[in-house]
This record gives C-alpha cells, structure tokens and sequence, in this order.
C-alpha cells in the first residue's frame, strides 16, 4: 500500500500513489493512521490529500472483495466512518484531486473543507447508479456536508461526470489549477488556514457537522 504523508511545515501532504487508489481495508487503515498523526500533532496543522497519475481514487476495491462479503461490508462501513471523521477533523483539510474521482473516491473528496481539480483532466462522478450499489444514508450524509443540493441530485440521479470547470460551476470543486501547480497551490490554501485556532475551529466543524458525522457511523 503506496500511502505516504510528508510535512510541509504546518501541512500534512498525504500522497496515495497506489494505481487506480482503491478503497478496501488495507489502504482505509493507511488514511486513519495518517489521520491520527495529524491530530495527535500540537500547534498549527492542516491536511492536504492527492494521489498521482490519473487518478486520485477509482472508489471501492470490488474486485478485490467480489467474493468477500466480510471484508465488502467491513470496506462499506469503514469508507462510511471516515468521511464523518474528515467532515469534523479538527483541521482544515483540502483535497488536490489531480485525476479521476469516482464513486467512493469521489465522497472522499466531497469530505474535504476545500476541494481543487486540475483544470485540464479528470472527471468527478457519483456513478453508483450506474454500477447498481446505492449510496446508503451514511454515506449521503457525507457528501451533503459540503455540496449544494441540487449538485448532489443531479450527481445521484444521473452519474454525471463533472469535468473541472463544471465542477467548479457545480460546487463540487473550490478552485481549478494546472497538473504543475495543483498541489502547490492546495498547500498554500491549507498553510494559510492551518494557522487558525484548533480547539474553535474544532468546535465549528462539530456545529456545522457534527450530527452528519454521527449518521455516517463517526461518534469520535
């Protein structure tokens, strides 16, 4: 599991480098870890993820546990926790999407306080249905906590496939930056919000976010 963090000063950069970045098990317990190492940090902090290549996460690992129910419904129920877990994180959290996020990868980015895609490639989709696995209530509670509802409609109904400049329009991503540029920029937004003071910033997270990361199975 290619999931790795590095410091960039008061920044957790997080970097799944792992192919198409599925979500199964193994790289669920990868980002918790990651996720403790940024709250058990004192002073100033802040999150960034992004992955490489053409994707940032290709969703749910279904080849893996095709015939897996256990470790299926331990995935389900481990993606569900981890988006109330980033919805309340006591940092601020940006997402770099530097490829293609789809399905469960796609909520993992919703998750984040401050989304930015490549202008030039890569496509956000709730594809669910279309692949016939509906988003259960736990996991729409994820995605609401950042997306405007009518975005999240459209998404769920259809399975649209929001290019950057039309996820920017939708509210799914913040802002837009180039391959070169992506990840500096989400660095600097995330440095310049990580000075901010934890302990209220946690308390407006739980205000805002609090019982959506509750219903997503994350009781802290």
């Amino acid at each position: 599991m290619d999931f790795n963090v590095t410091w960039n000063g008061p920044v957790a950069v997080a970097t799944w480098n792992d192919g198409d970045n599925r979500i199964n098990t193994d790289s669920l317990g990868a980002f918790n870890a990651i996720l403790d190492e940024v709250v058990a940090t004192t002073g100033p902090r802040a999150l960034v993820l992004t992955g490489a290549g053409k994707f940032f996460s290709n969703g749910l690992d279904l080849d893996r546990f095709a015939n897996d129910p256990v470790e299926f419904d331990l995935t389900f129920r481990g993606l569900q926790r981890l988006m109330g877990r980033l919805i309340v994180l006591p940092c601020y959290t940006v997402a770099a999407i530097n490829g293609h996020a789809f399905a469960g990868g796609a909520m993992i980015a919703s998750a984040f306080d401050w989304r930015i895609m490549r202008a030039d490639r890569g496509f956000w989709c709730l594809n669910e249905v279309d692949i016939g696995i509906p988003v259960t209530d736990e996991m729409y509670a994820g995605v609401i906590a950042h997306l405007p509802m009518p975005t999240v409609a459209e998404a769920l109904l259809t399975g649209k496939r929001f290019a950057g400049d039309e996820a920017v329009a939708a509210g799914i991503a913040s802002d837009l930056a180039s391959e070169e540029s992506l990840l500096e920029v989400a660095v600097e937004r995330a440095a310049q919000m990580a000075e901010k003071d934890s302990k209220v910033f946690a308390i407006h997270k739980q205000h805002l976010y609090g019982q959506l990361a509750i219903r997503c199975g994350f009781d802290g």
